[in-house]
């Protein structure tokens, strides 16, 4: 029955149809399935199908990789819901698009990948200045910070990574965290992430959530 289920979804998460694969979610609940099983045997192998999709192809397309992280997201929250037991959080991740910038797709799939991987995502949303990136993670006590920026000047600016490294610096807590980034100037120049204080980049949404989940263990292990 579990290989009918994962096929069902699957298939309904390909065709970025969230109606079909909460139908089938729901169907598997009705079956006696529980909700642990649907996030970790079911919807976390499809997100990391996804993930070794997109690097097999690159040129894979952003809409359907956007949509099937939503799905995944929506989904684990509705089972989170039913869990017998509140399941182990991984990490937490802060993220946002730095300060002059409001561009927010890349990020949505980065925080719908994460989710259903069980990470704790706190949204800073758009426009957000260096310090506050600085003071959601220590009040949240997150891992990482995730820095989104799709124009060069935001990405080299004072309110993006580099302006975090340099808080960070200043305040004395630059090794309890790790700075990833992410975003076309950084496609442009792979090397960009460095010049500006990260410790990492992901040419899209999809590798960054594998990154991140990596650079959280990494953190905890130190």
């Amino acid at each position: 029955m579990l290989d009918s289920i994962i096929k069902a979804y699957n298939e309904a998460v390909f065709e970025t149809d969230k109606e079909a694969a909460f139908d089938v979610v729901n169907a598997a609940l009705a079956s006696g399935m529980r909700a642990e099983d649907i996030v970790f045997k079911i919807v976390i192998p499809a997100v990391e199908e996804m993930m070794s999709n997109i690097t097999r192809d690159p040129d894979a397309n952003l809409a359907q990789h956007f949509m099937t992280a939503q799905i995944a997201s929506e989904v684990t929250e509705k089972m989170l819901e039913k869990f017998e037991h509140p399941p182990e959080i991984i990490g937490r991740v802060v993220i946002g698009t730095a300060h002059g910038d409001l561009h927010s797709l890349g990020k949505r799939i980065v925080m719908g990948c994460l989710k259903a991987l069980m990470v704790e995502v706190i949204d800073l949303g758009v426009n957000v200045p260096a310090a506050r990136f600085v003071d959601e993670a220590v009040a949240n006590a997150a891992q990482v910070i995730a820095v989104s920026a799709m124009m060069v000047h935001t990405a080299t600016g004072e309110n993006g990574a580099r302006g975090v490294r340099q808080i960070l610096r200043e305040r004395g807590i630059e090794k309890q965290f790790r700075i990833v980034v992410g975003g076309a100037p950084y496609r442009f120049d792979n090397e960009l992430y460095k010049t500006v204080g990260a410790d990492g980049w992901a040419p899209d949404g999809v590798n960054a959530s594998r990154m991140i989940v990596d650079l959280i263990k990494e953190v905890k292990a130190s």
